[in-house]
């Protein structure tokens, strides 16, 4: 059978499946002419790019939006906003730059027509426009007006986009003319400007315009109800007097007045006569200030005076019954009977006026309640009139307002009387420095792209052809196939075919005895590993054992055949450890009376945390036999079963070490559900790891492998002989 496996795929079929960065470096390395040679070619293309390429030169013009409108343009607005111009107003004025009349006023300020580098008609034309004309595949320049013909070009060339979260929109303009550049941003600026002014004009135009036709109906509309007030009011008795109301309400409010009035004169005269009474009653007459100012009272108590001073007088000499003592008293009583005649009348007086005061108020009593009907039902009447002036008066300030929109909108359709809402805060300059090309970024940038493309397709290229190759040093040991020796699982016929050929080289007879029992049954093979080189031996392993089913890692089993010294299963175990999740089960040794391992797993008294151990300064987990040792792993092989299964759901690789002196009933069960068999001869021509793999063909289905670390010269190409194999 043949020794010789394929490093590719072996990859192929490694569980771990892991990048091999040092193959992958060595492949780019090896075709570093595929990446180097697109790039400097990419370099010297966009160098000759950058320089045949005519430069183009972009000028940039800046208009702020902002509504111009000032207390002096709009009288009757205190403050303006500039809230109307939100993102969306900024984009609809980006647009507005953009659009097809704009474009045609600039084109004609700029002079684009007729220049080469945007009309398309300057000039004769070439041979292609000619045939392709004659062909209809394009049309003739003459059929366009010189504006559409300018127009693809000057839309390719402008560029108007707003700066950043501001109202700043930015008109930019390239052509291969500086000045050009500079003078078509600067102009499509001023157009912009200039066509929102006469936006404007318009507005206040068509708005006069539409005032003017609506004043003149409100005005006839406006004395038409006036006259209808009038009329009413006249018809009806609603005339107006002073403080704008009506005769009617004007006379029930002077009747209430003259009532109010009467009412307080006849309410006080009859107070002052009862005071009177009870003053006479009391003999107060002189303390009632009507009797003592009136003109006769006094008179009278003047000459009460005068005569009681008389009678005083004459008292000193006459006695009261004297005869001028009697007159004096006669006369003096009569004084007092007029003083007191006085003061009654001043109270009949009183009395008087206060009736005349009483029937005053009857009177106004009943003229108030005659004028209330009237004003009653006057109140229709005035409801009707009140309508008629509401609605005269809505006419009214409907015509004052649109008398003073239209004042202003006649004087707002002025030149320079509406400034756009927006200006230019930043004029294009003739620019110094091209925009297209940018020499040394579109180099860079050429060239990088290039580099990584050309590195990507190489590296793709490795890991769909099955992963990085081995490199040179992990080649095939061996100088030629040895012939008549067939593939692990190889059909019976195939390995017939190989037998025949010629014996190239004649080996020594142990070589031949070895090579012979590598054929009994197309299921042993040779698997030579360098322990320097993890990757190469991780592949090689792989395939020389069974694919393993989905989720679950291959179980292997080696048998230490090797004479002491020479490599052993844990050598092989730290192989695999270095490149992938690798553990080591040993069931060699009897175990350590002080270590817990696999039969304390097995017995319930530890778990997998306590009996999985790590050396320092290696990867490879191991598990000991434990104290029982390994008989006793060994015969509880269903539940062993359990334990290896949840190792091969979390391992890369799990190989159990076993001892090559075991019997066959001993080996059986690992044997039945392992996907291959490792036997450690360490060289070629050892005797009892051959008769081990001898052994190990009746007890397992899966592929057996005897495992060299010595040199690969020492292999040579061997003829087989057909003949039963003979044991070593």
């Amino acid at each position: 059978m043949t020794a010789r496996y394929d490093s590719v795929a072996a990859a192929g079929e490694s569980r771990s499946e892991l990048l091999d960065l040092p193959a992958l470096w060595a492949a780019i390395k090896a075709k570093k002419l595929w990446i180097i040679g697109p790039t400097l070619a990419a370099l010297g293309l966009s160098f000759v790019a950058v320089n045949v390429i005519p430069p183009r030169y972009t000028g940039q013009a800046q208009l702020l939006l902002q509504s111009r409108d000032s207390y002096f343009t709009r009288p009757g607005q205190s403050e303006v906003s500039n809230q109307q111009f939100d993102p969306e107003a900024v984009q609809s004025q980006v647009q507005v730059v953009l659009s097809r009349d704009l474009a045609r006023e600039a084109i004609k300020r700029i002079g684009l027509v007729g220049n080469p580098e945007f009309d398309s008609g300057a000039g004769a034309l070439g041979a292609l426009k000619k045939v392709g004309v004659l062909l209809g595949i394009g049309a003739h320049p003459a059929d366009r007006s010189p504006e559409d013909r300018v127009l693809e070009a000057y839309y390719d060339r402008l560029l108007v986009f707003p700066v950043g979260r501001s109202r700043i929109v930015a008109v930019e303009f390239t052509s291969q003319d500086p000045a050009l550049a500079a003078r078509a941003a600067n102009a499509i600026a001023a157009v912009y400007l200039e066509m929102e002014e006469a936006a404007k004009q318009d507005t206040a135009r068509s708005a006069s315009s539409w005032l003017s036709t609506m004043i003149d109906p409100l005005r006839k509309k406006l004395a038409e109800s006036e006259a209808k007030v009038e009329v009413f009011r006249s018809r009806h008795g609603l005339l107006v007097g002073s403080n704008n109301t009506t005769i009617t309400a004007q006379q029930l409010a002077d009747l209430s007045t003259q009532l109010s009035t009467a009412r307080n004169q006849q309410s006080e005269a009859q107070a002052k006569a009862a005071i009177i009474r009870d003053a006479i009653k009391a003999g107060r007459t002189f303390d009632i200030p009507d009797v003592a100012n009136n003109e006769l009272v006094r008179r009278l108590i003047e000459q009460r005076v005068n005569l009681r001073a008389q009678i005083a007088l004459e008292s000193r000499n006459l006695l009261s019954e004297h005869p001028r003592i009697k007159e004096l008293t006669a006369q003096l009583a009569d004084l007092e009977g007029q003083i007191r005649a006085a003061a009654e009348r001043a109270v009949r007086t009183l009395e008087n006026e206060a009736k005349i005061a009483g029937q005053r108020v009857e009177s106004m009593t009943a003229a108030l309640e005659g004028q209330k009907k009237t004003a009653s039902g006057a109140n229709d009447d005035e409801v009707q009139l009140r309508a008629l002036e509401r609605e005269a008066r809505t006419q009214r300030e409907q015509l004052e307002q649109y008398m003073l929109r239209y004042r202003e909108a006649l004087a707002r359709d002025a030149q320079n009387a509406t400034p756009a809402d927006a200006r230019i805060i930043s004029r294009a300059v003739e620019p110094t420095q091209p925009s297209f090309p940018k020499k040394l970024p579109t180099m860079v940038v050429a060239t990088l792209a290039t580099f990584l493309v050309a590195l990507a397709v190489v590296v793709s290229r490795e890991l769909l052809n099955g992963g990085a190759s081995t490199p040179a040093q992990d080649a095939p040991r061996r100088k030629g196939p040895i012939r008549g020796e067939p593939g692990f699982g190889a059909p019976k016929d195939e390995e017939e075919d190989r037998h025949e050929g010629e014996v190239k080289a004649a080996p020594p007879p142990r070589r031949e005895r070895i090579a012979g029992l590598l054929t009994h049954g197309g299921r042993v093979g040779q698997l030579h590993l360098d322990l320097a080189d993890p990757e190469a031996g991780a592949a090689n392993l792989a395939a020389c054992v069974n694919k393993a089913s989905e989720g679950h890692a291959p179980l292997v089993v080696v048998l230490d055949g090797a004479e002491p010294g020479e490599a052993s299963p844990r050598a092989l175990a730290q192989l695999l450890s270095e490149r992938s999740r690798c553990i080591l089960v040993d069931l060699a040794s009897d175990g350590d009376r002080d270590r817990a391992g696999f039969s304390e797993l097995l017995a319930g008294e530890a778990m997998f945390s306590d009996i999985i151990t790590r050396e320092e300064d290696s990867r490879l987990h191991e598990i000991a036999p434990g104290r029982a040792g390994r008989a006793a792993v060994l015969a509880a092989s269903d539940i062993v079963d359990v334990a290896l299964d949840a190792l091969c759901e979390t391992y890369d690789w799990v190989l159990v070490a076993a001892a090559s002196t075991d019997d066959a009933e001993t080996l059986a069960p690992l044997l039945g559900r392992a996907q291959g068999a490792l036997v450690m001869a360490g060289h070629i021509g050892n005797g009892h790891a051959v008769e081990v793999a001898y052994r190990l063909t009746d007890l397992m289905g899966a592929p057996i492998a005897l495992v060299m670390v010595e040199a690969p010269e020492e292999q040579l190409e061997l003829a087989i002989p057909d003949r039963d194999p003979v044991p070593a």
